[in-house]
């Protein structure tokens, strides 16, 4: 999630813990501090682009790892304040602000390597965007309050906990009917299935087919009575994944992606992309194969258009769209003729 709604979090967490035990604002301060600390590996630069988004999410976000470090910071905060009675209320508060963080980024698609140095897997249920309003917004609101009104206030800190963990809920529980709906589609036999919401919300829903030969991208909105998912089509290229299958930056994407990844020749270029963010064709990381394995790989320039997007949700949420409609045409790719490097893309239909 963003770095907003992880320090909205921690600050809720740390205050429902210890708030009536110590400060408000002190709870509130350490809490935002922990909640912060697991995406500071973000500064560190692992050597090229992949390399960078595959580790982010590391280490630092290891129950493991943060459950070991609780303790000095606990410890910590103790001597600053002086308030070593107090420190099995810190030392739980702390650690429950350090776990939520990864917990919650592992709701998104992004992939958060939970369970290092044991295992490598990148955990990504991508039940929820990664900005959302309606999460965010009860927690700053409960913080707002509290702080403002003091201990008097705390139950309208925890009543936002609830509200958006409860939230949460509805996220999953959502996924799991439009995964349903999706599982359904003649083409989803053959297919592997990924559903994720669209840009800040939990009601207008991306599926993604992926199969041998071709990956497939359509959208379901849960306000539509129409249980049909119209798709557009993108050629891939098999003799193009059976030379690079042995590519160990091709290995490292698809095993990341868990899957979900194109291989696509654009002139003397191999581009590869995560399907998994992003749409059609505006994906979040496409990068550039090395020629030679071991040399940096390079990340293409994306052009966030998230002002599009948005309007584009906007309108299809309240009806002047519908949910079978594509984006916008400046959000997605250019007619095969006019971009001949680009997959063709034909529209299929689950009718």
């Amino acid at each position: 999630m963003d770095s907003l709604t992880q320090i909205a979090l921690g600050s809720a967490v740390a205050v429902a813990v210890v708030g009536r035990k110590s400060s408000v604002k002190k709870a509130a301060l350490w809490g935002a501090v922990a909640g912060t600390l697991p995406d500071l590996d973000i500064l560190i630069d692992y050597g090229d682009a992949l390399s960078n988004m595959v580790y982010h999410r590391g280490f630092s976000h290891a129950l493991f790892y943060l459950t070991l470090i609780s303790p000095l910071l606990a410890l910590l905060i103790c001597k600053i304040h002086q308030q070593m009675p107090l420190y099995r209320h810190w030392l739980l508060a702390i650690w429950l602000v350090l776990i939520t963080h990864p917990l919650l980024d592992t709701l998104t698609i992004y992939g958060t390597q939970l369970a290092l140095p044991f295992s490598n897997h990148p955990f990504a249920v991508g039940s929820i965007f990664i900005i959302d309003p309606l999460y965010t917004l009860p927690l700053l609101l409960g913080l707002a309050w509290v702080l403002w009104r003091g201990k008097r206030a705390l139950a309208a800190n925890t009543a936002a906990l609830v509200f958006s963990s409860c939230y949460l809920l509805w996220g999953l529980a959502a996924q799991q009917h439009v995964l349903q709906v999706a599982a359904k589609q003649p083409v989803s036999s053959e297919a592997r299935v990924l559903v994720v919401p669209t840009a800040l919300n939990t009601l207008l829903w991306r599926v993604l087919l992926v199969t041998e030969d071709a990956y497939y991208e359509g959208f379901y909105s849960l306000l539509e009575k129409n249980s049909d998912i119209v798709f557009q089509r993108y050629v891939l290229d098999p003799e193009l994944y059976q030379r690079y299958q042995q590519h160990p930056d091709v290995q490292t994407l698809a095993a990341f992606s868990q899957g979900f990844y194109a291989l696509e020749q654009q002139g003397e270029q191999v581009v590869m992309t995560d399907l998994r963010m992003g749409q059609q064709q505006n994906y979040a990381f496409s990068f550039v194969l090395a020629a030679e394995p071991g040399q940096p790989v390079s990340r293409l320039p994306r052009q966030l258009q998230l002002a599009e997007t948005v309007s584009w949700v906007w309108r299809t949420l309240t009806g002047e769209l519908s949910a079978a409609n594509q984006l916008p045409r400046n959000l997605t790719s250019p007619d095969a003729e006019a971009e001949p490097d680009r997959p063709a893309a034909a529209q299929y239909s689950s009718h």
